[in-house]
């Protein structure tokens, strides 16, 4: 039987050790870590993130600090306010939610965040760092993953890994920790030639495309380790996992998987930018 890798469990047990980690931080600096959030523009999705991470942030006893911009914005104003933020002795973490409105800019601001509050890990020297081995803040989504195939007991090393997706704050970095842990890694993506027949050779499949039940049953090779990183309308993944997790060891569902662990990733970096601004140890 397929093994269930449940984000949703693994995400509130995270979150206990969190609220632990909070107390010690409000006792010995009189102060409550702070993420502040950007918001630009109206989209429906990305109000509905900005509001779960307000919600996480208040459960493990941090404050969130939301910064609402118009959608007609533009790259400079961004800038100035992260600038702002960069320099606020308040704030421990920063995240732009993505993605913002056509006119901006986006790599530029996301590069403007400080490598110290840049705990959605979506800085271009951070991810440098990262792939390199050294200490960094990760991408939430990527360290997600990582995250809950090492509390599964998945192993990773010497396995072959194939990554559908390519984006700068999911493909390239997930494949960046993958091969840091030592696994065999094929990224895949649109232009890839017989996706199918590479996807078969994996024996973990971490989907990150963006195209609902993309992923097919007879793509997989038995026994593989199914990750899907997408969530699409109708709470639909990237994987087609009703006829893929049969064929499977072991899935993560949509919703429920992925998701809620990005959230307590991105809330367990805050807390350790936190502990490193107020020098608790």
């Amino acid at each position: 039987m397929s093994l269930l890798i449940d984000g949703k469990a693994y995400a509130a047990e995270v979150e206990g050790e969190l609220t632990k980690r909070v107390e010690v931080i409000r006792e010995k600096s009189g102060k409550a870590p702070v993420l502040a959030t950007i918001i630009v523009g109206d989209n429906p999705a990305s109000v509905t993130y900005v509001r779960m991470k307000g919600n996480a942030c208040a459960r493990i006893g941090m404050a969130s600090l939301k910064v609402e911009m118009g959608k007609n914005t533009t790259t400079d104003e961004l800038l100035a306010k992260i600038n702002e933020l960069n320099n606020n002795p308040e704030v421990c973490g920063i995240l732009l939610q993505h993605p913002v409105p056509e006119q901006i800019d986006e790599r530029a601001c996301f590069d403007a965040i400080s490598l110290e509050k840049d705990v959605d890990g979506v800085n271009s020297a951070g991810f440098g760092l990262m792939s390199m081995g050294f200490p960094a803040y990760v991408s939430a989504t990527p360290l997600a993953i990582l995250s809950l195939l090492l509390h599964y007991g998945i192993e990773i090393e010497g396995r072959e890994v194939v990554v559908i997706g390519r984006s700068a704050i999911l493909g390239k970095p997930v494949a960046a920790l993958m091969l840091n842990q030592n696994a065999t890694v094929t990224i895949a993506h649109s232009r890839t030639t017989n996706l199918p027949q590479v996807v078969r050779r994996a024996d973990i499949v971490i989907a990150a495309v963006g195209k609902p039940s993309f992923v097919k049953a007879d793509w997989i090779k038995k026994g593989a380790v199914l990750i899907d990183a997408g969530y699409n309308k109708g709470n639909k993944g990237d994987i087609d996992m009703e006829n893929c997790a049969a064929k499977s060891s072991a899935y993560t569902p949509v919703p429920g998987g992925v998701g809620p662990v990005t959230i307590a990733m991105l809330m367990k970096q805050t807390v350790s930018a936190a502990e490193k601004l107020f020098g608790i140890q």
